[in-house]
């Protein structure tokens, strides 16, 4: 077993003398419950945590994965792995105020990750919708992408894979945007299918960077823009960061192109731009 209790979640939590039970009853505003995982937001002393609960997922959950290829979430560990990992690239994201995993079997192990809630911040993907009715301001879009672009080019460098990489997993405080202020943390969030190696595999940069570029579809985004995206990746002027590896920035293109048109079900344009009807989720 393993155990880690910060002081402040220690304290909310004293009434009950096995955490494990405590985050499996902990009651909050649920934000998803299935196969064996529950992730809610509660408040306890004065603060407010998101929770992920693993119950233990069944060999038959695991069979289907790999039966399609897929690694499947065995608990909270893996987040907590990412999480420490992302840290150590230097990297913003969520901190950890309680994490514990117990048992042997991966079929049933038990674990938790409780994280401060990041409040008073807006995820990229709302800040593009809003963009979308009103406009953007020219100079922020052009720093968030470069921001976007070293975060990723970093977390890549560093081995880890996303393996969910949409702007929706990008938060920022609303305060710093309003004001302006570029420089401050950009959070990389939803961890828990990601992959932590000593170098990240072709296949899953092409998913990573697919996905992302799928999801600024509704930012109008331009082909100047996606340049100063490769460029801020790479840390290479342009010329240099379109040769370094063409076939992985087509490849990603093509991604997401298959992305969007199965969601959209239209045929994308370059760059992939909004669509009026969304068609099957993705």
């Amino acid at each position: 077993m393993r155990l880690f209790m910060r002081e402040d979640l220690a304290a909310a939590w004293s009434g009950s003398d096995d955490p494990f039970e405590q985050a499996r009853r902990q009651d909050g505003e649920l934000y998803r419950a299935r196969e064996g995982r529950r992730t809610l937001r509660f408040e306890a002393g004065g603060r407010s945590y998101f929770l992920k609960y693993h119950a233990g997922i069944g060999w038959q959950e695991i069979i289907k994965n790999l039966l399609q290829v897929k690694m499947p979430v065995f608990g909270a560990e893996e987040e907590y792995r990412a999480i420490e990992a992302v840290q150590q690239a230097g990297l913003a994201t969520m901190t950890v105020a309680g994490f514990g995993v117990r048992g042997i079997n991966p079929a049933s192990r038990e674990s938790f990750l409780v994280t401060d809630d990041l409040t008073g911040t807006i995820s990229l993907e709302d800040l593009g919708e809003r963009w979308h009715q009103q406009g953007a301001d020219v100079t922020v879009k052009r720093a968030l992408i470069e921001r976007v672009g070293r975060i990723v080019g970093a977390m890549h460098r560093a081995g880890i894979n996303h393996r969910d990489l949409y702007l929706g997993h990008f938060l920022m405080c609303e305060e710093a945007l309003a004001r302006g202020d570029m420089a401050a943390p950009l959070y990389l969030i939803d961890l828990h299918r990601s992959q932590v190696r000593s170098r990240v595999p072709r296949r899953w940069l092409v998913k990573d960077l697919g996905g992302l570029y799928f999801s600024v579809a509704r930012m109008n985004f331009t082909r100047r823009d996606l340049y100063r995206f490769i460029c801020a990746y790479t840390g290479l002027p342009l010329a240099q960061a379109l040769a370094w590896r063409p076939a992985l920035w087509q490849a990603a293109r093509l991604e997401a192109e298959r992305i969007y048109r199965r969601y959209y079900e239209v045929e994308p344009g370059f760059p992939l731009a909004w669509a009026e009807h969304p068609g099957k989720d993705i």
